[in-house]
């Protein structure tokens, strides 16, 4: 059953994402107003040391006022290479400059209401260059286990969708 966009009109829109109105057909023949937001694609990287600890951010999230573990993450400028976008955000948000990075997936966060794509990456090591530029992102930054990572999830304290995904795959590609 697939739904058919007619037209779509923008809204509103800024330098980070723009929001449109779709007129949509349905398979039974009625139509609905949809509202849409797109968005740029989204970089994410981090790192995995040799003990099997993965590099994350705490972080405090204000519209949710929620706090929680995450990965590097921001988006790709206009142009911008998406590895090399992902490379960048991670070195300015947490002082660390990855290794060759791997693609680790890609995943549409909330695709009924969005079109972001978010593409993941991963390097097996990183070299400290000095305190993140973008300290203002997070509390803190620290090497956590990846056998951790199951039961942070669990417990809620990587509330992000994309961020648990991504640590779920790296935590079943490095440990099994």
């Amino acid at each position: 059953m697939q739904w058919t966009k007619l037209s779509e009109q923008p809204v509103y829109e800024n330098r980070w994402f723009r929001v449109n109105l779709a007129d949509v057909a349905l398979p039974d023949g009625r139509r609905l107003d949809h509202y849409l937001i797109r968005l740029r694609p989204v970089a994410v990287a981090t790192a995995v040391n040799e003990a099997d600890e993965v590099l994350l951010l705490w972080r405090h999230r204000f519209i949710t006022d929620s706090w929680g573990w995450e990965l590097a993450a921001g988006v790709v400028e206009d142009g911008e290479d998406i590895e090399a976008a992902a490379a960048r955000e991670m070195e300015e948000e947490t002082g660390w400059r990855p290794g060759p990075l791997r693609p680790l997936l890609t995943v549409e966060p909330a695709n009924g209401l969005t079109d972001a794509r978010h593409h993941l990456y991963w390097a097996e090591e990183a070299t400290y260059t000095g305190p993140p530029e973008d300290a203002f992102e997070s509390s803190r930054r620290a090497w956590i286990p990846l056998k951790e990572i199951p039961g942070m999830v669990a417990r809620g304290e990587i509330p992000a969708a994309n961020m648990a995904a991504g640590l779920l795959m790296l935590h079943h590609l490095r440990l099994g």
